[in-house]
């Protein structure tokens, strides 16, 4: 672990943990000291106005006091008794045995009325009472103040014992509680840096995610702040590579333009000076290759320069035939068959012919290519609604694993002498007309459609004259 890491885990759990803990703690055990004081306080409140109501009772007793008597009282109520004389300061009647008695004073007994005293190594709570007997006489009611100590802790005992239950059950739970909080807001913490050191489209473990609660949200929340920020860089280097890729396909494109354009009129000067045999057709296939390469041309040229050209009504049965006319001596020199499915008449499409040309030129040159010798190339059509789909079909191997992904991107090929070009041109020009460039594998077949909607979208920067205006 990260030292940086290791010190914000053990700040988070100092700063979470351990405040929810100890507080819980504080609360139990100043719950149970009052608690206890309380209890302890009322017992001994209760002992002593135990002895004060013996006091009293003797106080308002007619009966003479005797020795059974007072041995009784002391199993009742628990206490010593010393009958006192006040007239010459003797004890008289005691429950107290006689050598506990040696050596004490009892006037001194009776003038700690009130408080405690110490008797043969126990301590005793001294009470006073008058007798009205047939003969007055001064009791002293001496109350062990172990046994007060017994009572109140017999009166405190199940507080203490629920407390400490109470602790045995609050407190590993609150730490097994605000530990696992902890651990879940220290991982989206990381989660976090780690977005905002770059590592984006990564996301939190579902574990993370518990519910509804508040750190489930903040989990989902920086899971989808992920997803957005990877899918903006993808966009962003896509966009960037498509701007470098126009801006070479332009110069690329500029360069062959006119090396072709030279070689187009060396041989239209050339078939004017000689006149060859009848059936001679090489410089028709020179020509018609010489269109092929015009063809790409123009798409490298829409692709460097979008938007430039202007829109038109397309005949497609026309464009149709003109795809066919320029692949057809490539799929001969390759042994490949294009199959043409008819196009009805009279669909309408507006959008820019020599673009949408090339881009379906590159679809069918790269279908002749995966087909090879023997192999069959289908261009079909099909208008649903107000799309149309231009789509190429060949029974090739289809494109490598590895490349399926990224296949319409840029310099993208599997071909040796190949540069990746033809399907980032035909991309290119669907999404310049609003539409999209898929492709399938299936039954042994590949598939790529060109969808584009038959009247195209207007430009995002267009305004109405008078918005311009003004």
């Amino acid at each position: 672990m990260h030292p940086s890491s290791s010190r914000r885990s053990r700040s988070l759990f100092r700063l979470l943990v351990l405040p929810v803990v100890g507080l819980v703690l504080a609360a139990v055990v100043a719950n149970v000291a009052f608690a206890a004081w309380l209890a302890a306080r009322r017992s001994l409140a209760a002992a002593r106005s135990s002895q004060e109501q013996v006091a009293a009772a003797l106080e308002r007793s007619r009966v003479a006091l005797s020795q059974p008597v007072l041995d009784t009282l002391r199993q009742l109520t628990g206490s010593e008794f010393l009958v006192w004389s006040e007239a010459d300061g003797t004890a008289g009647l005691t429950t107290f045995a006689a050598a506990t008695l040696a050596g004490l004073d009892p006037a001194t007994l009776a003038a700690a009325s009130g408080h405690e005293v110490l008797i043969a190594g126990s301590i005793y709570h001294v009470g006073r009472a008058r007798s009205r007997g047939v003969r007055p006489e001064t009791v002293l009611v001496l109350t062990p103040v172990q046994s007060m100590l017994r009572t109140t802790f017999e009166a405190v005992w199940p507080v203490l014992a629920v407390a400490a239950a109470t602790l045995a059950v609050l407190v590993p739970l609150g730490f097994i509680a605000t530990t696992r909080l902890a651990r879940r807001l220290i991982a989206v913490e990381r989660h976090v840096a780690r977005i905002a050191a770059g590592h984006f489209g990564e996301r939190l473990a579902d574990s993370l995610h518990r519910g509804h609660d508040d750190i489930g949200r903040l989990v989902a929340g920086v899971n989808h702040l992920s997803d957005t920020l990877s899918t903006l860089r993808a966009t962003l280097v896509a966009g960037e590579r498509q701007r470098l890729l126009g801006q070479l396909a332009a110069g690329f494109a500029h360069e062959l333009r006119n090396a072709v354009t030279g070689a187009r009129l060396a041989i239209d000067l050339h078939r004017r000076r000689c006149q060859g045999p009848a059936d001679d057709g090489s410089l028709s296939v020179a020509v018609k290759q010489l269109d092929i390469l015009a063809e790409e041309v123009q798409g490298l040229l829409a692709l460097g320069r979008p938007g430039e050209a202007t829109t038109t009504e397309i005949d497609l049965p026309a464009l149709v035939a003109e795809v066919a006319e320029l692949t057809g001596p490539r799929a001969d020199h390759a042994g490949t068959r294009i199959m043409v499915e008819p196009i009805p008449a009279g669909v309408p499409l507006v959008g820019r012919r020599e673009s949408l040309r090339a881009a379906v030129v590159n679809l069918v040159l790269n279908a002749i290519d995966a087909a090879g010798r023997g192999g069959v190339v289908r261009l079909a059509f099909d208008h649903a609604g107000p799309q149309i789909a231009f789509t190429v079909e060949d029974d090739g191997p289809g494109p490598p694993d590895g490349l399926a992904p990224t296949i319409t991107e840029p310099f993208v090929t599997a071909k040796p002498e190949g540069i990746g070009l033809g399907l980032a041109v035909a991309r290119a020009v669907a999404e310049e007309h609003g539409g999209s460039l898929s492709w399938s594998r299936g039954k042994g077949r590949t598939r790529f459609t060109i969808v584009v909607p038959a009247v195209p979208p207007a430009p995002a920067d267009a305004a109405p004259a008078e918005e311009t205006a003004a």
